[in-house]
């Protein structure tokens, strides 16, 4: 099948009818849930990253606001504002779509007043994606991991969800998965009953960040109908569950949301360690050049570009 970096491009042919990107997530969550099973899902954070994920065989990704910062060499502490975000999405879902794959987008905080969120929602279900993930921070929000993050009163939190909604409801075919950071500021009950409330709004996946132990995520799982997405992230303050756990608990998905880009730096890092040190090289950490050249679709552009005879 040829890859995304060819199909992205070149759409001569009539594209096969299949379902929008949201109604297929649906679909995904819902046999996910059926068979008690919880979807691993890799981050991405730009169209190399997600290309890699989706043709490593996994049918969905996530687009890390963490992830997209740190492409543009900031930290995740707001200063990436709503066009940046939907331009690395349009980019992302280029490459997952192409290859039959599903994208979660992070809107953030929704970047403005309801409103405003309301525009995000509707720019991400342009540019492809099958949900986006709006949050109840205050602006400027942090990475959840990062000390120092403020969460919106009860009242103005259901006011952001409910724009997402309503941005769903008029016409944006997209999902909405509505995130709480209450836990850590206001405790695992307000934050459970947060989440109860976004679903009867109408949010279509919820995820409760930063349990500190199992007995919370099952309090979370069991007060909560519906799509459920657990967040594995490395960070020493994070509780990371294996995905049978998780699903035994009743989580339907996982995101891995800096593994990707811990490994692409640990690797960089080290090459650059190696020729400064005058080590082996290529590095053992260097995969080889026809590899990359495959990766990043020259083979299929090859495949392509045979199929016209542009010579005189």
């Amino acid at each position: 099948r040829p890859s995304s970096h060819v199909r992205a491009v070149w759409r001569g042919a009539a594209p096969a009818v299949r379902a929008s990107p949201a109604s297929a997530l649906r679909q995904l969550l819902a046999d996910a849930e059926e068979r008690r099973r919880c979807l691993a899902v890799p981050c991405c954070y730009d169209a190399l990253s997600a290309s890699v994920v989706v043709r490593g065989g996994f049918p969905l990704t996530f687009m890390s606001g963490f992830g997209v910062a740190a492409t543009l060499g900031m930290p995740d502490t707001g200063l990436i504002t709503q066009t940046e975000m939907v331009t690395a999405c349009r980019q992302i879902t280029s490459v997952v779509d192409c290859n039959g794959g599903l994208l979660i987008a992070d809107g953030d905080t929704g970047f403005g007043n309801a409103v405003a969120v309301k525009r995000t929602v509707k720019a991400m279900a342009q540019a492809g994606a099958a949900a986006v993930m709006i949050e109840d921070q205050v602006a400027p929000k942090r990475c959840g991991y990062i000390k120092g993050k403020g969460v919106l009163g009860r009242t103005a939190a259901l006011s952001r969800i409910q724009a997402a909604v309503d941005a769903r409801n008029e016409g944006a075919d997209i999902l909405i998965l509505a995130r709480t950071d209450a836990a850590t500021v206001y405790g695992i009950h307000e934050a459970v009953e947060r989440a109860v409330l976004f679903r009867q709004i109408g949010a279509d996946i919820s995820h409760l960040s930063a349990p500190q132990n199992e007995d919370e995520m099952r309090l979370y799982c069991v007060s909560v109908e519906g799509p459920k997405m657990a967040n594995n992230n490395t960070a020493t303050s994070n509780l990371k569950v294996p995905r049978q756990r998780l699903a035994e608990l009743g989580y339907t998905m996982a995101i891995y949301p800096d593994m990707l880009l811990g490994a692409s730096l640990k690797a960089m890092k080290g090459v650059l360690r190696d020729l400064k040190t005058g080590a082996q090289y290529p590095s053992p950490l260097t995969q080889p050049f026809s590899a990359t050249l495959e990766d990043v679709g020259f083979a299929d552009y090859n495949t392509e570009s045979a199929k016209y005879n542009e010579s005189d």
